[in-house]
C-alpha cells in the first residue's frame, strides 16, 4: 500500500519535505555537520561541487573528494533534527517516491558525523580526535520506535543506578557505532570514547548561568560511570540518535569527534578552527584509502 502523503511529505518538485533532495542528489557516502557553514569547509576540499541546495538549517552539496563521491548535510543541533535527516536520507534510496513504496532491494548507506565535542576525562585532552564506539542518548528519541534490539540495556540499567537517575528524565540508551568504519577511520591519532548524547548545552550538560540543576553532581557521576572498563568520554548533542535510527534502517555510522574542551580540566582549544580542520582532512582521506 503506498505511503499516505501526510506521512511522507514531498515539495512540488518531487524532493524529500525537510532536506529538498530527490535520489539523484545524493552520494552513498554521507557527511554530516551541525553547522551549515560547515558544508562549505568540507566541500572546499573537495575535487568539484556537482550539487547544492540549503532550506532551513538543512544545507547540503554532493561533490567528489580524489575521485569518490560524497554529500556533506548540516543536521543543525540535536537529535530531533537528526530524526529528520535520516528517515528522509534513508526515503530518497529506499522508498520509490513516485509510487510511493518501499523497495524490494534496500541500500545501506555510509554516514559520517565530523563534529566537535567536549572531553569529561581529563586523559582526553584538547585538539583530540575521539571515536564514539558507543553513545548513550539522554533524549527520548530512539524510545519512540521499536528499537530494543539495537539497545544496550545493561550498559543503560548501570548508568541508572550509577547516578541515581531521575524518573522525570528521559531512561538514557545505549547503542554502539558501525565496527567496520571504527576499524577503517582508527589510527594511533584517535581515542576510542563513550559519548553521551544531551539534550540540550547548558542545564542538560551541567551548565550553571542563572538556572538551578536539578542534580549538581551528575556530570561528576558521568565521568565516574565506568562499565566493564568503559568510562564515559565526551559529549555532544546528535551521536546516539545518529546510531540508533542508523541502526533501525540498515545504515552504517560513525561519529567523529573534534575535542575542542576539557570540562574535567576547564580547558578550551586556542583554534577551534584548525582542530576541526584537521578532522575533516582526517576524515576525507580515510574515506578514499
Amino acid at each position: 500500500m503506498p505511503i499516505k502523503a501526510s506521512e511522507l511529505i514531498l515539495n512540488p518538485d518531487g524532493s524529500v519535505y525537510h532536506l529538498n533532495l530527490r535520489p539523484e542528489h545524493i552520494a552513498h557516502t554521507i557527511i554530516t555537520v551541525g553547522d551549515p557553514d560547515r558544508v562549505d569547509k568540507v566541500t572546499n576540499y573537495f575535487d568539484h561541487v556537482e550539487f547544492q541546495t540549503k532550506k532551513r538549517e538543512f544545507h547540503t552539496q554532493t561533490g567528489t573528494y580524489k575521485g569518490k563521491r560524497i554529500s556533506v548535510i548540516s543536521t543543525g543541533i540535536g537529535t530531533d533534527n537528526i530524526d529528520i535527516v535520516l528517515n528522509e536520507l534513508d526515503a530518497l534510496v529506499n522508498i520509490d517516491l513516485e509510487k510511493r513504496e518501499v523497495k524490494s532491494e534496500l541500500t545501506s548507506l555510509d554516514i559520517i558525523r565530523i563534529g566537535t565535542s567536549g572531553s569529561i576525562q581529563k586523559e582526553i585532552p584538547i585538539n583530540a580526535f575521539l571515536i564514539s564506539e558507543y553513545a548513550v542518548g539522554f533524549d527520548s528519541l530512539l524510545h519512540f520506535y521499536e528499537s530494543k534490539h539495537v539497545q544496550y540495556e545493561d550498559i543503560s540499567n548501570a548508568l541508572l543506578k550509577h547516578t541515581d537517575w531521575s524518573e522525570a528524565k528521559s531512561k538514557p540508551y545505549v547503542v554502539k557505532c558501525d565496527e567496520a568504519l571504527m576499524k577503517k577511520f582508527y589510527s594511533d591519532k584517535t581515542f576510542k570514547g563513550f559519548t553521551a548524547t544531551n539534550v540540550g548545552f547548558y542545564g542538560p550538560q551541567g551548565r550553571i548561568l542563572r538556572l538551578s540543576l536539578e542534580d549538581n553532581e551528575l556530570n561528576d557521576k558521568l565521568a565516574n560511570f565506568d562499565y566493564e572498563g568503559m568510562p564515559i568520554t565526551n559529549m555532544e548533542m546528535e551521536t546516539a540518535g545518529i546510531y540508533g535510527l542508523s541502526k533501525l534502517l540498515g545504515h552504517k555510522a560513525l561519529s567523529m569527534n573534534a575535542i575542542i574542551a576539557n570540562r574535567a580540566t576547564g580547558e578550551f582549544t586556542k583554534d577551534s578552527k584548525k582542530v576541526v580542520d584537521d578532522l575533516i582532512i582526517y576524515c576525507l582521506e580515510k574515506l578514499v584509502q
